[in-house]
């Protein structure tokens, strides 16, 4: 119930009386087709007993008038019928968009910690069958649960007030019998379809898994392992459905049996009546045509209960999605942040995740407007954590960050995002033109303003020389590209956003050394007169840093220039010495490899 009437807004939308009135007229049409229902067998029933009653030529025009009549009725009913799905479908898609929106904002909204605890193959599944659910729902409750239910009061008391209580009374058993029986067989179904609702997550997870991650399936030859696991799934997803498919076979035939039951009631009440004269044979035909007409919305109004229950227990998923608390929130009286030269300040900040386990410890320290800061340190340290509490995907657990002075718990996050421009280690790029790629750090960008950012970003040479330059595709995450080129596509957007504070995490970790000088190069021109804080695994990449940080264990253990750090012979002399000889056995392992290729030749 409480998921029902989460869904009725959407039946009778706010602020849209045009959809509002649509509804009222299609629930108008309904009750106007149900009463040419069961007006239908009335007319039967006169011309059968006109036919009986007066077989004569002389009064042929009395029949042929009711049978015109019964035509045109049946006519009017379905006409009806059409026009209220016609006047209905504008409804059901608003109300479809506006909830498919509604969730697509609130997973937006969510926190990063959200999305790195779900797949993306089951959300967009379950996503597919909460919208589903919802048309299922609004479709069956108001133009089958609705109508059936209508129908069964208008024949109950035309049996009543025709004939006698007793045909009122079994078809009152009838119906109370078959709504009990279906509402409990289908409770007990559920679990069922939600047994199967979370194996089909589960396959459709494994299958956008292998699929976005096919380059690496290739290359390690697992085609048949994902093929295995992809099986394993799929025979547990049929075992359910075979659970689900059976159990609605127990319910057609308990339903079947209960209409059957009340049939015979009915039937032989009608044909004692016509033994004793109270009836006639146009009344038998009437409660024939009654009983047909039970059956039908009877059938239906099962049946629509069952899919409803099932697309109530798909929408369970949706509204669940929309009722998450995102972990980062804005604070109620949050202030856009003002624009300003961009100084950073950690102050004893401390972090945790979820489970309460310490990642950062007492982190304390400032960025400079227009300085470069680098933070380096083994991996696990906790660099890359600082990064995402400055871009406040997650909260500090104690502590404060600040931008320009502003607490960023006090600012909203928008404003926060805009003002900080982000090269991730590994640039995410959509599977759209080059063009677009750059222009998502500014979505209004002039062509000339893309142009300019591809420029300072140093891939405009590449792009020209392209046969579709701005146009060319990039592919499934960039797939299309090269590393650099796609590292490159990321600062042109970063670029183009034209941020007073840009991060750089790790940008270009994965990338060989010539291309990483490159992309070097690159990265400092796009740093000029910006706050910039870099986030470095090779320590020759931030030897001209204002600032560098060493962290180990989520704490900053040596801070200063690269020659003071040097001087001091402590954490960051050590890992310099040990990246320094890695370089020198890197230059040695390629000159013995080219020498040898020489010698072959």
């Amino acid at each position: 119930m409480q998921t029902f009437l989460r869904i009725l807004p959407y039946l009778w939308p706010r602020n849209a009386p045009g959809l509002r009135l649509r509804v009222a007229i299609c629930l108008a049409l309904m009750i106007l087709a149900k009463i040419a229902s069961v007006a239908v067998p009335w007319l039967y029933k006169a011309t059968i007993d006109a036919l009986a009653h007066h077989p004569g030529d002389a009064l042929v025009a009395i029949p042929i008038g009711l049978i015109a009549a019964y035509g045109l009725t049946r006519v009017i009913q379905q006409v009806f019928a059409q026009a209220q799905d016609a006047l209905f479908v504008r409804v059901l898609q608003r109300a479809t968009r506006v909830l498919s929106l509604e969730v697509f904002d609130k997973l937006c909204g969510l926190s990063l910690g959200f999305h790195l605890d779900r797949r993306v193959g089951a959300l967009a599944r379950s996503i597919k069958r909460g919208t589903d659910g919802l048309d299922v729902i609004l479709r069956l409750a108001l133009f089958r649960t609705g109508p059936a239910i209508l129908e069964l009061v208008f024949v109950t008391a035309i049996l009543w007030v025709a004939f006698d209580w007793r045909f009122a009374a079994i078809v009152f058993a009838t119906i109370g019998g078959y709504v009990l029986f279906t509402f409990g067989v289908t409770e007990w179904r559920l679990k069922f379809r939600r047994m199967m609702n979370a194996r089909d997550g589960v396959v459709a997870a494994l299958t956008t898994d292998a699929l976005v991650n096919i380059e690496t399936v290739k290359a390690f030859g697992n085609e048949t392992l994902e093929s295995r696991r992809l099986d394993v799934a799929l025979a547990e997803l049929e075992d359910a459905a075979v659970l689900s498919k059976g159990s609605l076979a127990i319910t057609n035939a308990g339903q079947a049996a209960i209409i059957s039951a009340g049939l015979i009631g009915l039937m032989a009440l009608a044909a004692a009546g016509i033994r004793d004269g109270a009836m006639t044979v146009g009344d038998f035909v009437l409660v024939n045509t009654y009983l047909l007409q039970l059956y039908m919305p009877l059938n239906l109004l099962g049946l629509a209960y069952q899919q409803m229950r099932q697309g109530m227990a798909d929408m369970e998923a949706l509204f669940g999605m929309l009722d998450e608390t995102p972990e980062v929130a804005d604070a109620p009286d949050a202030h856009p942040l003002p624009s300003g030269p961009g100084e950073i300040a950690f102050r004893h900040v401390a972090f945790a995740y979820g489970d309460g386990k310490p990642l950062l410890h007492d982190i304390d320290f400032i960025v400079p407007a227009g300085t470069k800061t680098a933070i380096v340190g083994a991996s696990g340290s906790g660099k890359s954590t600082v990064a995402r509490l400055l871009l406040r995907f997650y909260d500090a657990t104690a502590g404060a960050i600040e931008i320009d002075g502003h607490d960023l718990r006090a600012v909203t996050q928008a404003s926060l995002r805009r003002a900080v421009g982000l090269v991730p280690q590994d640039a995410a790029l959509f599977n759209d033109t080059i063009g677009a790629n750059i222009a998502y750090g500014r979505a209004n960008a002039t062509p000339e303003e893309i142009d300019a950012a591809a420029k300072v970003a140093r891939i405009r040479h590449f792009v020209v020389h392209q046969p579709n330059k701005y146009d060319t595709l990039v592919g499934e995450r960039g797939l299309k590209l090269s590393g650099g080129e796609r590292q490159r596509v990321a600062i042109a957007r970063a670029v183009l956003k034209n941020p007073p504070i840009l991060i750089f995490d790790e940008a270009t970790s994965s990338l060989d050394t010539a291309t990483e000088a490159d992309i070097q190069q690159t990265l400092e021109h796009a740093s000029v007169d910006r706050t910039t804080l870099v986030i470095a695994h090779r320590l020759s990449t931030v030897v001209d840093a204002d600032q560098i940080l060493v962290m180990a264990k989520g704490r900053i253990v040596e801070r200063g220039r690269h020659a003071e750090l040097l001087a001091a012979s402590g954490a960051y002399a050590t890992l310099w010495a040990a990246q320094q000889r890695a370089e020198v056995l890197e230059s040695e392992l390629r000159a013995t490899r080219a020498a040898e290729r020489n010698d072959i030749l």
